[in-house]
């Protein structure tokens, strides 16, 4: 079983008295479902699973449920010597956008009070901005990623002593010694190869077998295509969907990395505002991460966010790379000086910096150009700008530095983040290697 931190979340929803119901939304294949069910069988003697997409393949028995009396009904006609109390009986409603008026039924259950509940969705964050009767207050949402690196590493055998001593070595600003960075920067490089879907990384610790995990990647990115045209009823909106998800790759290579939106649908006088539908759905689901343009930065920073000049990354790292590079290791592992792995290592931050909760902006200036990411700083009530490079260039960068000398952005610092071993603070610049993510 991987080691993902969401359980704590989970056990600690359990014990709790709270009378909310937790609801777990993230893309499909991220491991919702398997941790959920892990878990709570070790907190609950009487478990009980609906799966929705199940039902509505089968004998759509939940399909119309319109109230708590019918649903418990039809619970009992499947699991009814599991239907015990409270505090010994779960119910776990997994792929609950199936069924929309599900989640209406939520306020219901909570009030009857009879059982405890958690649920989840693959597309569940589309389904609630549909659903004109959300149960606001009754829900508690959580989303789920893919494993981020800490998960990757205490798959492949770290402990959760090992990760406290680096995050000791972070927090000081302290190098690793070369051993220890060798090792640390190799396993990077994989998580690069591998990415955080569970069953990639699962396959790769069984078996080290590129091949294999990259099938499993296929399928899984054949899998977000077929999304949109499961819960999208329009045609043209489908296409369109699916043509931006595919563009995802190409545009990460191009030197601007932003949608180019004239490329959607190959007609001039088009507006990233025309798309904002298929923007949303594809961020809503959980298989791509927006990154929105900040030109010029004022904490919060959704004060100062615009709407056009939208970058997209995928959800998995892994996914890019085998997209870019098939089979072939050789560039990420060797780090080759002829292939620019700038997109492959933005992806990887952007993956962990959402993981981590942040909500993800660049900086753009036509005057003084691009930096890779900002972020809130709630400690400092200020902006953090954040610049990735994955050559050995990594102390070159013009933005940056003079993003860092507007006295009007009232930034305290930035950090670039490479394959470098040594910490390095210099003229407001923290120069860290890029493993450090996983504590921002």
């Amino acid at each position: 079983m991987l080691k993902r931190k969401i359980s704590k979340k989970l056990e600690e929803y359990f014990k709790s008295d709270t009378d909310k119901i937790l609801l777990i939304e993230g893309a499909r294949q991220v491991g919702k479902s398997y941790i959920i069910r892990e878990t709570a069988k070790e907190h609950f003697p009487n478990y009980i699973e609906l799966n929705f997409a199940e039902d509505a393949a089968g004998d759509c028995l939940f399909e119309n449920v319109r109230s708590v009396k019918d649903f418990y009904f039809r619970i009992s006609t499947i699991a009814g010597d599991r239907m015990q109390g409270r505090e010994d009986t779960l119910v776990f409603l997994d792929e609950i956008q199936v069924y929309p008026e599900m989640l209406t039924l939520l306020k219901f259950l909570r009030q009857e009070n009879r059982f405890r509940y958690i649920a989840s969705g693959s597309l569940l964050g589309v389904t609630l901005k549909r659903t004109t009767s959300i149960p606001i207050g009754s829900i508690e949402v959580v989303r789920m990623y893919p494993l981020d690196f800490e998960e990757f590493l205490y798959a492949n055998g770290f402990h959760e002593e090992a990760i406290a001593t680096l995050r000791e070595s972070f927090l000081n600003m302290e190098s690793l010694d070369d051993k220890m960075h060798s090792r640390i920067l190799d396993l990077f490089h994989k998580y690069l190869l591998i990415g955080g879907m569970p069953e990639a990384v699962n396959d790769y610790v069984s078996f080290d077998n590129i091949v294999n995990v990259r099938n499993i990647q296929n399928d899984i990115h054949r899998f977000y295509e077929d999304d949109a045209s499961k819960y999208e009823a329009e045609a043209s909106r489908k296409l369109k969907i699916r043509r931006i998800y595919n563009m995802i790759p190409s545009n990460m290579e191009n030197k601007k990395k932003r949608m180019v939106i004239q490329a959607i649908e190959d007609k001039k006088g088009k507006r990233s505002s025309d798309y904002e539908e298929e923007f949303e759905y594809l961020v809503s689901s959980g298989i791509a991460l927006d990154v929105k343009a900040v030109p010029t930065p004022v904490f919060p920073l959704t004060q100062s966010m615009t709407r056009n000049l939208l970058k997209l990354y995928l959800n998995d790292v892994g996914m890019l790379a085998g997209i870019l590079f098939h089979n072939n290791i050789r560039a990420i592992m060797n780090d080759d000086a002829g292939v620019i792995l700038g997109s492959i290592y933005e992806t990887a931050v952007a993956q962990e910096l959402k993981a981590h909760g942040h909500e993800l902006f660049y900086y753009d200036n036509r005057s003084k150009g691009e930096v890779d990411f900002l972020i809130d700083d709630h400690e400092e009530l200020s902006v953090l700008p954040i610049e990735v490079k994955s050559g050995k260039d990594y102390a070159i960068h013009r933005a940056l530095t003079g993003f860092l000398k507007n006295e009007d952005y009232h930034v305290r610092y930035g950090i670039v983040l490479s394959n470098s071993k040594d910490v390095i603070i210099k003229d407001m610049v923290k120069y860290l290697p890029i493993y450090y993510v996983m504590f921002l």
